[in-house]
């Protein structure tokens, strides 16, 4: 794009810090950064690459998608920063059809995220150590907030083992099964003093807790819905909670136990006081949702009928940054050893760690996690179609069944993770994102070989889930 003089100088000069601009245009223009230089690593041919920048960048409106093949990365931010420096140097941000978009891996992450899920983030992204924000919120809240960012999820594990971080209450999540490093997270669980679950089914972290509360489906329960293009939308109880308390109303009863009071009666109430502390929200009710059908934030004076484009005039920031995204190779590399790369991920039938979905039909199409590897590997190692195969990585090995299939390349082998006795992340590491902590899930080294019996983890894992299960019979309801 630079070198055929194919970006948009007028957006740029506009819209951008022209400084930030020509550092990153003279870093880009570096010989080893060019297609050809890059085409070894990547394993895309030059001539490719280029024509596909020409296309993007003559083709009128131009909108990139992506999902978590690009964040699951220990440079899955850095590669991030490369799309919205693509997005800016082509003139597609801030108008209909073009933008940069995250496609989430589940439903209401976008308003999970909005409303302050990360350990340094209040609601609306406002960084726990702004004193003003942070003053707001003790106010309404009669409390005094830590000024210090919270824990990661995989920083609490390391602190557990190291007996700082000894409580944890794990609400419609099993990170045992989805986190990676199984045998580091189980280790942490089981080092803390008390851990509580709130799930729809005793999914496998719930195996660790102290005390297991009832959780609620969305058709139990009033809340909104926050889309990846911000939009928010009304989430309607169609029937009373089967555990009799909606999710909402058991943090109510758990939170005045431990003598603090949220006087909250209805999701309505909640609603109105994220709008009275968040200025992105201060537009939205339940009244005016019910009233526009959804409403996309921001959401104020400014934009009562809320915000369908972000950026039209001006980034959130002013002027728009380019960053220079140095490539970076991960820590985890192909050896002697370990000649293979594993990358996990999901399949259409079957719903991320399939609590849910392995209780349907569905399983007619997806029964179990089955490792995909290419015809040429499996005949190196004399695997056949439905052979019994050990995967061991430097984090552990497991034992799943092989699927012989041109659909990964020659050096790849591909598994899901969705269901909890193929130990899928057991044999992932702990090498994460180096700005999000995000885990690296598609890159791990691994040997496959043919075996005959399912792995040590497995043999455990059958009979502590035994265990677990008879203790289960005679807790109390």
């Amino acid at each position: 794009i630079l070198e055929e003089n194919l970006q948009q100088e007028a957006y740029i000069e506009e819209r951008c810090d022209v400084a930030s601009y020509k550092e990153w245009k003279a870093f880009v223009l570096r010989p080893e950064n060019s297609p050809e230089a890059m085409e070894a690593i990547t394993g895309v041919p030059a001539a490719e690459m280029r024509g596909a920048a020409r296309l993007f960048a003559t083709g009128g409106n131009g909108s990139i998608y992506y999902g978590l093949g690009v964040t699951e990365h220990a440079q899955g931010s850095t590669t991030v920063m490369g799309i919205a420096n693509l997005a800016m140097v082509t003139g597609n941000v801030g108008r209909e059809g073009v933008g940069v978009n995250p496609l989430r891996g589940q439903n209401n992450v976008q308003g999970a995220c909005d409303m302050g899920s990360f350990p340094h983030e209040l609601p609306g992204y406002r960084h726990i150590s702004d004193t003003t924000t942070r003053h707001q919120f003790e106010a309404a809240w009669g409390v005094t907030l830590n000024a210090e960012p919270g824990l990661r999820i995989p920083n609490m594990f390391d602190a557990a083992l190291e007996g700082t971080f000894m409580g944890l209450y794990c609400e419609g999540e099993d990170i045992v099964q989805s986190d990676p490093n199984t045998q580091h997270v189980t280790a942490a669980l089981s080092n803390m003093e008390c851990i509580v679950v709130q799930d729809l089914f005793l999914n496998e972290t719930a195996k660790y807790a102290h005390v297991f509360l009832p959780g609620s489906s969305f058709l139990e329960k009033d809340g909104t819905f926050t889309n990846a293009e911000r939009r928010i939308s009304r989430v309607r109880k169609v029937m009373p909670a089967k555990a009799g308390k909606s999710d909402w109303e058991v943090t109510v009863a758990l939170a005045e136990k431990l003598g603090y009071a949220m006087p909250y009666k209805h999701p309505s109430e909640i609603m109105d006081e994220i709008a009275s502390l968040t200025p992105t929200f201060t537009g939205v009710s339940y009244a005016r949702l019910d009233e526009a059908g959804s409403l996309q934030w921001p959401c104020n004076a400014e934009a009562p009928d809320g915000t369908p484009i972000m950026h039209i005039h001006e980034f959130v920031r002013g002027k728009g940054r380019f960053l220079n995204t140095q490539y970076i190779a991960t820590d985890e590399k192909v050896t002697q050893r370990y000649p293979l790369i594993l990358t996990t991920g999901r399949i259409l039938s079957q719903y991320n760690v399939g609590a849910q979905t392995r209780r349907t039909e569905n399983s007619q199409w997806h029964s179990e996690d089955r490792l995909e590897i290419h015809p040429h590997d499996a005949e190196d190692r004399g695997i056949r179609e439905g052979d019994w195969v050990g995967i061991e990585s430097r984090a552990g090995t497991t034992v799943l069944r092989a699927d012989i299939t041109e659909r990964v390349q020659p050096g790849v082998v591909y598994t899901t993770f969705h269901f909890p006795e193929s130990g899928a992340n057991v044999i992932t590491t702990n090498n994460s994102d180096w700005a999000t902590n995000c885990p690296e899930y598609k890159v791990t080294a691994v040997q496959v070989m043919p075996v005959a019996q399912p792995s040590a983890w497995q043999q455990e894992f059958k009979q502590f889930t035994a265990t677990q299960e008879s203790l289960l019979k005679g807790a109390p309801a």
